[in-house]
């Protein structure tokens, strides 16, 4: 059993599509158990995975539906089975998004909440999360315990904050959702290859898939521009965290 996974929840942006759900990422780290998002069509996969329903943090990258709706699954969860309150990193606006589900009970008696941007320490790992240009406040992911990084931007447009928040990491999981007109509050599989090269990154994960898009052709595109480790977001993929060559 690896003791410190990744696990695919969901890769698909906007809507899943059929067999798939939208962004969400479970992370198995010596015991400690954190959730990357909350898209559409995670929570039971979630579940799945954690069958005992433990959960030691949730961290949400911004207030967009395909990444935090089922954080409100989630909620009624814990609110109806009781427990302590739950570690929730998030950006201004998650909660005043979900809030509106469910307005005459309050999110933060089940949720912890702690702002992002900003540095917290969450059970083994050195949290910081960093700004990044997208249609509502995002935050990239940076996680670091000892000498290993796991890093994702959620949604994010081309920002030299990009290299930063990807610097060495061990897996850099990145938006690759290539959609046809989109402004720049997204980015392409290729731009997607560039950060990672530019950011020193080992492996690189693409998610946040436009519905219908060419996954092989997303993955070519980002190797051009990147020779490490390339591989695509699966629901139900598992890999190593912090795997070295």
């Amino acid at each position: 059993m690896i003791r410190r996974s990744v696990t695919v929840l969901g890769s698909c942006g906007a809507f899943p599509e059929a067999g798939r759900a939208c962004s969400g990422f479970a992370v198995d780290w010596d015991g400690f158990r954190l959730v990357l998002d909350l898209g559409y069509g995670t929570l039971p996969r979630l579940f799945g995975h954690w069958p005992d329903g433990r959960v030691d943090a949730v961290v949400i990258t911004h207030e967009h539906p395909d990444h935090c709706v089922d954080l409100h699954a989630l909620f009624r969860a814990r609110f109806y089975t009781g427990g302590p309150r739950l570690p929730l990193h998030c950006p201004p606006g998650v909660l005043e998004r979900l809030g509106g589900l469910e307005p005459d009970v309050d999110l933060r008696d089940v949720f912890d909440v702690h702002p992002l941007p900003g540095t917290h320490r969450v059970g083994p790992f050195e949290l910081t999360g960093l700004a990044l240009p997208h249609f509502v406040p995002n935050a990239g992911v940076r996680l670091r315990a000892g000498d290993r990084v796991l890093a994702y931007t959620g949604d994010t447009g081309p920002d030299p904050a990009l290299a930063d928040l990807g610097r060495d990491a061990d897996l850099f999981i990145v938006d690759a959702t290539d959609r046809p007109g989109s402004s720049r509050g997204l980015l392409t599989a290729r731009e997607a290859g560039a950060w990672a090269r530019r950011a020193g990154a080992r492996r690189l994960m693409l998610t946040h898939f436009w519905p219908g898009n060419d996954r092989n052709a997303a993955l070519a595109a980002a190797r051009s521009e990147f020779d490490g480790e390339t591989f695509a977001a699966e629901e139900g993929l598992v890999v190593p965290a912090d795997h070295r060559d």
